[in-house]
């Protein structure tokens, strides 16, 4: 065509085609031609060309591009915001997002969708429900792609209710529908209610994919469905087709390893049709950390040594293995070989979003403004549920101090100052909703349900792993975590 010429509608059609291609060499062949034929300055292609890196993923030039536009209209935003949310730039997203609004531009329904998912991954409850309120205000008719992001921040927000409620009233279902539903309850400790949900999912004529059964896998996991798990698992192949992926046989590994079936998820793990992955390895790993078998365990850890040189999970699982069995030189060693290799840990901390604002914490940190009221309230609360019968588990502090330092120490954990200062300035009545970025430990699991006992409140606890809804001294995993 370059002898025929080319227009403003010619170069959008032509980027549009490269989105979907992994080769960003070819779109900054394009981008070229677009400036040497002095194409740069229409908003048409500059939209195109904003939405065809940060498909590729390079959102450096994508957003070189985005800076160009003079006249950003809400397409421009739109694909500036959803690139982010797409590559997991998702705070990126919503600075973007209110960039926009400032700006004087609307949102629409793609790019409410994409926000509302960057919510749920960050677990931004108010700001969601915020942006949905103002799209509901503004006359736009819902779609399946806003109401399915609304399901999935619903749910990964612990919010089965209203994820339900939305589920309901939705016209249309499609499998990402009934799949957000379906990895909601799995996460929310309802297992045995996701499966009965994939029941009426395939009845409904939806097949289920990919993902699903993930969802599912997951449910069995966490519910100790072991015989149903596996079942899945074989008509996941015989049935309806799908390869299991690394992502399945991590949930295969965790579910027998779980259950105590070591030997079983071995074979599993040695029989993989894919290479197993850090994923698999870090769930036998858990599995070998979770029955004390530590030989194991170091077998499982070399091997994450040489899959992921610079990943400090392996080291940390294995160095506190040792101090829980007392043998602290060796984890001292493991500390030290990390410390060699320049890997740092991952500094474990916990938060809750309250009017609009998220309060951080982490263990026996001071730097929060109301540190001395919280503090106070946390040693009240201890004492408090250590008259109910509350005994400090001291396996859970992993250095070489006294049982009283030891005890201090896991009186001051992020999740615990987290819950004083929801139990202070969360109303009563409402839940507190707390967030972290690592697992729970026992003896935090332990408090909490007294916690919810005493105060009569609703505690939900999102850590890396699953929610933890607690209520009158129980907690929906069933202590299956």
């Amino acid at each position: 065509m370059r002898d025929i010429g080319v227009d403003d509608f010619t170069y959008p059609s032509v980027l549009n085609c490269l989105t979907s291609k992994k080769d960003v060499k070819i779109g900054q062949s394009v981008h070229c031609r677009v400036i040497k034929t002095g194409f740069q300055g229409y908003n048409l292609i500059g939209n195109a060309l904003v939405d065809m890196y940060a498909k590729q993923g390079d959102l450096s030039y994508a957003f070189k591009v985005f800076n160009t536009i003079l006249d950003r209209d809400v397409i421009s935003w739109t694909s500036a915001v959803t690139g982010c949310a797409h590559n997991g730039s998702h705070e990126e997203a919503l600075k973007l997002f209110c960039k926009m609004r400032n700006s004087g531009v609307e949102p629409d329904q793609v790019i409410t969708s994409s926000i509302l998912s960057s919510c749920a991954e960050l677990a931004l409850l108010e700001f969601g429900q915020q942006v949905h309120a103002n799209f509901m205000k503004s006359g736009l008719q819902s779609s399946l792609l806003v109401d399915n992001s609304l399901v999935t921040m619903c749910a990964n927000c612990g919010c089965l209710e209203e994820a339900d409620r939305v589920f309901k009233s939705m016209a249309n279902r499609n499998v990402i529908t009934w799949t957000a539903l379906i990895v909601g309850y799995a996460q929310n400790g309802k297992g045995k209610e996701s499966l009965g949900l994939y029941d009426q999912m395939i009845l409904s004529g939806i097949k289920p994919d990919f993902i699903t059964f993930i969802g599912l896998l997951f449910a069995c996991s966490h519910a100790g469905l072991v015989d149903q798990g596996c079942r899945y698992f074989e008509s996941m192949i015989n049935v309806h087709g799908i390869r299991p992926g690394p992502d399945h046989y991590a949930c295969m590994v965790d579910l027998l390893g779980r259950a105590g079936k070591l030997l079983e998820a071995e074979k599993l793990l040695d029989e993989m049709a894919v290479e197993p992955g850090a994923t698999v390895w870090k769930v036998f790993l858990a599995a070998r950390r979770k029955h004390g078998n530590i030989d194991l365990a170091k077998k499982a850890a070399s091997v994450l040594f040489k899959l992921t040189p610079k990943d400090a999970v392996p080291y940390v699982m294995l160095s506190n293995m040792y101090s829980k069995a007392d043998k602290w030189e060796d984890a001292a060693a493991v500390r030290k070989l990390m410390k060699s290799k320049c890997i740092s840990k991952e500094p474990g901390y916990s938060w809750l979003e309250m009017n609009g604002k998220v309060r951080r914490f982490m263990s026996e940190d001071r730097s929060h403004p109301k540190s001395d009221q919280i503090y106070l309230r946390t040693s009240e609360v201890m004492g408090l549920i250590k008259n109910a019968g509350y005994v400090p588990d001291v396996n859970f502090a992993l250095h070489d101090i006294n049982d009283e330092g030891k005890e201090q120490g896991l009186a001051y954990h992020s999740e615990k100052l987290a819950v004083a200062f929801g139990l202070l300035y969360v109303p009563q009545g409402a839940p507190i909703r707390i967030y972290k970025n690592l697992r729970v430990c026992g003896d935090c699991h332990a408090a909490m349900k007294l916690i919810s006992k005493m105060f009569c409140r609703h505690i939900i606890l999102r850590d890396s792993n699953c929610f933890h809804h607690f209520r009158d001294g129980t907690c929906s995993c069933g202590d299956y975590y």
